[in-house]
């Protein structure tokens, strides 16, 4: 059921859309790209840190977040819209397409929550969000990046170590 449910998604005409504007707008950037290789590393990172740390939240859940959580980033390039809006906007037309039972409204209303919340850390933050967010950041690999000198972000926002 969880490999149909992405496929489902990976599948979907808009995420299909979207995914190759963002691969033809991010082609031969040397910053951080928000590819294939990005979203499943996320993916992975959130599932380890929601089984070390017994959080509860099923696979299916955390990996539709990491796939869908930068859809909306080609948006940001070319409109200047937040990546986060554009994507949880992108995603709950992709969510409310899949066959049903893929995910309960619940489940869906949580996965839009951690897309649109998972580029800043706040107080009140979701499990999912909060998850999204941390695994989104310790999934870059400043340290080896060889375009670390130019990048705009902050110290305190790189990966500057191999964390585990």
């Amino acid at each position: 059921m969880i490999m149909e449910i992405l496929a489902e998604i990976r599948k979907h005409p808009l995420f299909q859309e979207y995914y190759d504007k963002l691969k033809e707008a991010e082609r031969g950037r040397k910053f951080c790209r928000h590819q294939m290789e990005h979203l499943l590393d996320v993916a992975r990172i959130a599932y380890i840190l929601n089984l070390e740390q017994k959080l509860g939240i099923r696979k299916e859940v955390i990996y539709a977040a990491a796939l869908l959580h930068d859809i909306g980033k080609y948006r940001q390039y070319v409109e200047d819209i937040p990546h986060e809006l554009a994507s949880a906007e992108i995603a709950e037309k992709i969510l409310d397409d899949l066959p049903q039972p893929a995910f309960s409204s619940e489940a869906k209303q949580e996965i839009l929550k951690a897309i649109r919340g998972h580029r800043q850390i706040h107080d009140n933050m979701a499990v999912l969000e909060r998850l999204l967010y941390i695994s989104d950041k310790k999934s870059r690999q400043c340290f080896a990046c060889e375009a670390k000198p130019e990048c705009d972000w902050s110290e305190e926002k790189k990966n500057l170590e191999i964390e585990i």
